[in-house]
């Protein structure tokens, strides 16, 4: 059985022969059928130039890199050699530009994987690279997750290269400074730091990198590898890292002096460090009136305590404290669940759960079949569970208050459903009382986390009246002009 050694092969320099290195690179890939290898003599050197399949333009390569080098015609009466044609082809010839080096066999096959044409010769311990990518890559698509009426309809797509030129696009300034880097000992992920060397400190720049190279990970396919060792906490129930889409709002997150760290793959942009307002926070708040901006802020904060606390308040004032209803209403409560045949407690956890699962099938089903699922749900399981007695109507009508208000704010989607059970549980048990203790444990946990030194409540704790211009309330931008704001100034 034959048998390829493909282990330390990171730091191994190439090999002086052309014989050598094309048989290191079919050791190192295990005669991976992707690796394609062209044998070419240009000039009297025998030469070979890898590629990976389908990572690289076929067309491309041909006219930019195959004819002028097999076209190419020294006028030297001595004989030259793989050291003088590669000289010739660095300093003479534009072939690409993108035009990497490199010596050991690491690098070299990370230069094939990422869709470049590698150079190598007889005679030479050095390999050229030409930037010829050409894989299939999705184009720049409307925001899924952060839609808006009146700014930008372009959203990061999976291609690291394509992101960074959206952010360069919109900030045209020499101080925007975008760091490269590899992640992932087995899929050598391309990662960016992007950030404003004018607005971000170098202790915050460090400390990033420090967290970064604490991730010994054999993969990152997504943003979300990463992210875990990013956070300020273990056991933070809200999370210190911000994520977006739109390279609009990483502008706007660069300005402040945050850190953006874009993953080669995902479409999504870790921010560093994140605020707990700007949940509440979204483009079309600066594309219309102050007093507009400010009154939808306000129901945003509405919508997240009516989201999280609605069912569990309801449920503790009917078991434990019915004396808050008026009798017009206690009288319809309790005619309406007269006919449940469950306890208030579990009808409410068995509806949350159903509404639950529903939703994740609308998600993980094929587009195609995924509006059957509103059907089947809305008409056949929630009417007849109404009609049936199953369900009571007060109950079902408070679930959906507060399933509806979690969606003004996406981004707290998932701590909200798992306190929203939480607090139910505790309302049901121990009435306004467990609400209140369970309530005061997540004050406390958000109050006490920070991010890189950043508390996650500021600017209302600790309180910064100069940084609250955009927080209650979202004064114009006559205002805003005066005194950049950067994300220091709330320490």
């Amino acid at each position: 059985m034959e048998m390829y050694i493909t282990l330390d092969y990171q730091d191994e320099k190439l090999d002086f022969s052309l014989k050598d290195k094309i048989k290191r690179f079919k050791e190192i890939t295990s005669g991976s059928s992707d690796l394609m290898i062209n044998e070419v003599e240009i000039c009297g050197v025998k030469t070979a130039l890898l590629s990976c399949e389908g990572m690289m333009s076929t067309q491309v390569v041909t006219r930019l890199v195959l004819v002028p080098l097999t076209e190419l015609n020294l006028n030297t009466e001595q004989k030259i050699d793989a050291t003088g044609l590669f000289d010739h082809i660095d300093n003479h010839m534009l072939l690409s530009v993108d035009r990497p080096k490199a010596d050991n066999y690491g690098d070299a096959m990370r230069l094939i994987n990422s869709g470049f044409a590698v150079l190598i010769a007889d005679g030479n311990t050095q390999a050229l690279g030409f930037g010829v990518q050409g894989y299939g890559i999705r184009g720049i698509s409307e925001p899924t997750s952060e839609q808006n009426i009146m700014g930008s309809h372009d959203a990061f797509t999976e291609t690291i290269r394509i992101n960074m030129s959206l952010i360069r696009r919109r900030l045209k300034t020499p101080f925007l400074k975008q760091e490269l880097m590899v992640m992932g000992s087995k899929s050598h992920t391309d990662i960016c730091l992007v950030y404003m060397t004018d607005r971000v400190s170098k202790n915050l720049i460090n400390r990033i990198k420090k967290s970064l190279g604490k991730a010994e990970l054999e993969t990152v396919l997504s943003s979300g590898y990463i992210r875990p060792f990013l956070e300020s906490r273990k056991k933070g129930i809200f999370t210190s890292v911000g994520v977006t889409e739109r390279p609009d709002v990483l502008c706007a997150k660069l300005l402040e002096g945050r850190v953006g760290i874009i993953v080669d793959g995902t479409p999504f942009v870790t921010v560093i460090p994140k605020l707990f307002v700007e949940n509440f926070q979204t483009m079309d708040d600066y594309n219309c009136k102050p007093y507009y901006a400010t009154f939808i802020r306000w129901i945003k904060y509405l919508a997240f305590f009516v989201s999280l606390l609605l069912p569990g308040v309801y449920v503790a004032i009917a078991i434990h404290h019915p004396e808050f209803f008026n009798r017009s209403l206690l009288l319809m409560l309790i005619e309406a669940e007269q006919e449940a045949p469950l306890s208030l407690i579990t009808e409410s956890v068995i509806v949350l759960l159903m509404y639950e699962i529903i939703r994740e099938a609308g998600i993980r089903l094929p587009q195609a079949v995924g509006g059957a699922v509103s059907i089947v749900s809305g008409l056949i399981i929630g009417d007849s569970a109404v009609k049936s007695g199953l369900i009571s109507t007060p109950m079902l009508t408070v679930i959906a208050i507060s399933v509806v208000s979690g969606f003004v704010i996406p981004s707290l989607d998932h701590t909200i459903t798992v306190f929203r059970f939480l607090f139910l549980i505790s309302g049901g048990l121990f009435g306004l009382y467990g609400i209140s203790i369970l309530g005061a444990v997540m004050i406390f946990n958000i109050c006490s986390t920070e991010s890189y030194g950043v508390p996650v409540t500021g600017p209302v704790s600790p309180f910064r009246m100069s940084a609250m211009r955009d927080v209650m309330t979202r004064v114009s931008f006559r205002k805003m002009q005066k005194g950049n704001f950067t994300i220091e100034k709330i320490k």
